[in-house]
């Protein structure tokens, strides 16, 4: 997967809808091999990054779990301590 595309299920807060239409266009510009696409392509990449995005929507609505929801910050600080870790050891 690609590792701009984060989880979105389970959070507190919520994904918000910017979050959900940031990882459709990771999405979309992963499996279309394109960041921006030519004039010719931009209606299709467009619609294609709002159907990933209402079917993501869905989806995340629609899941459920008995895992207490995990906390943006402490998960953000995980993370970023994975990164200084991954890239000291260069």
């Amino acid at each position: 997967m690609c590792r701009n595309i984060r989880p979105l299920f389970n959070f507190e807060p919520p994904a918000t809808e910017d979050e959900i239409r940031a990882a459709s266009l990771q999405f979309v510009r992963k499996i279309s091999g394109f960041t921006r696409p030519s004039k010719v392509n931009e209606e299709a990449f467009n619609l294609a990054i709002e159907e990933v995005a209402d079917t993501a929507r869905r989806l995340i609505t629609s899941l459920e779990t008995v895992a207490p929801p995990k906390n943006r910050e402490e998960e953000a600080e995980k993370a970023r301590a994975r990164s200084a870790d991954r890239y000291a050891r260069v």
